[in-house]
C-alpha cells in the first residue's frame, strides 16, 4: 500500500502484481470491449469515475490507480516512466484491453505503452503531457525541490502552479495560499500536497523525454487527441498537429468550455461521450 491516500478505497477494485512485484489496484465498471484508463500526476483513478462510468455504458472500463497513489504500491526509488508502462502492461494481459485512455502524464503512459504493442487498435489521450522543443516547463522544479526538502508542501505546489501556469504567476504566492483551499477544497487539498514527490518524479520523466515524439511513429493504434478550448494557446496547437502528423491514423478533437481538466473536473460524461463515439466507430 502507498503513503499516499492509503485510506481510499474505491469500489468495483481489483489488484494485480506488475513486472517488479509491485501491487496494482484497478476499478472496473460496465461490460464490453476492454478499455484501460490512465490517469495524470496529482490524481486518483476516483477521479475519473464520472468518466469510466459513462464509458462503461459500452466498455468494460479499468481505470488503473498509478503507483505511488491510494492501494497500488509506491513508485520506488527507482522510478521512471517505464514502470508504468510495465503496470499498465500488466493491467493489458490481464483484461485483454486494446483500448486505451490517458490524460495529461496518463496520456504521455499511454502513448509509451502503444509503441509497438499490436494488441492496441485506438488511444485516446486529453492534452498528454507530451514536452515538444520544452513545451512543458521546468523552471519551476528547482525551487519545487527545496521546498520539499524543507517540508514546505504548500510552498512547493505553488511553485509548481506558478511554473506551470503563466495565468497563476501574476498572483501573489500568498494570495494563492488563501485562495486553493477554496478553489479545491480540504481534502483535494491535502491529496495534491500527499502526491507532490510523485509529481516531480514523473515531471522529470516529461523533461527528459522532451522531442522524443518521432517515437510514436511506432504506434500502430488510431489516435484521438483530445484538448480543451479554454487557455489553448497558437502555439500548443501547432505543437497538437505535429503530433497527429506523427500517427497513421490520428484525429485532432477539441472541446471549447473546457480546460486541461476537461476530462474528469469539466464535464466527464461529454468527453467520455466522444471517446465513446471514436472507439465504436
Amino acid at each position: 500500500m502507498s503513503k499516499n491516500q492509503a485510506n481510499v478505497v474505491m469500489e468495483n477494485t481489483q489488484t494485480l502484481r506488475s513486472l517488479d512485484g509491485t501491487t496494482i489496484c484497478y476499478r472496473t465498471v460496465g461490460s464490453g470491449p476492454a478499455v484501460i484508463v490512465i490517469p495524470g500526476a496529482l490524481s486518483l483513478a476516483s477521479d475519473f469515475a464520472a468518466f469510466a462510468d459513462t464509458l462503461a455504458e459500452h466498455f468494460t472500463v479499468h481505470t488503473i490507480e498509478r503507483r505511488g497513489r491510494g492501494l497500488s504500491g509506491p513508485q520506488g526509488a527507482d522510478y521512471s516512466i517505464a514502470k508504468d508502462h510495465e503496470d499498465v502492461l500488466a493491467l493489458q494481459q490481464k483484461t485483454g484491453a486494446s483500448l486505451l485512455v490517458g490524460h495529461s502524464f496518463g496520456g504521455l503512459v499511454a502513448l509509451e505503452v502503444a509503441r509497438n504493442n499490436p494488441a492496441l487498435t485506438k488511444v485516446a489521450v486529453y492534452e498528454p503531457g507530451v514536452s515538444i522543443d520544452g513545451s512543458v516547463p521546468t523552471g519551476w522544479m528547482t525551487g519545487y525541490k527545496q521546498k520539499l526538502a524543507e517540508k514546505k508542501e504548500m510552498d512547493a505546489f505553488i511553485e509548481f502552479i506558478k511554473g506551470m501556469n503563466p495565468d497563476s504567476a501574476k498572483t501573489p504566492a500568498w494570495l494563492l495560499k488563501l485562495l486553493l483551499p477554496l478553489f479545491m477544497g480540504s481534502s483535494g487539498l491535502k491529496l495534491k500536497l500527499s502526491l507532490l514527490q510523485e509529481n516531480l518524479c514523473e515531471h522529470q520523466e516529461v523533461a527528459r523525454l522532451d522531442n522524443s515524439y518521432e517515437n510514436y511513429r511506432e504506434i500502430a493504434a488510431g489516435v484521438l487527441l483530445m484538448h480543451g478550448g479554454k487557455g489553448y494557446t497558437a502555439e500548443a496547437h501547432s505543437r497538437m498537429k505535429r503530433l497527429a502528423a506523427i500517427f497513421s491514423r490520428s484525429e485532432i478533437k477539441e472541446f471549447p468550455k473546457f480546460d486541461h481538466f476537461g476530462i474528469n473536473e469539466g464535464d466527464p460524461q461529454e468527453v467520455a461521450r466522444a471517446v465513446s463515439e471514436y472507439f465504436l466507430k
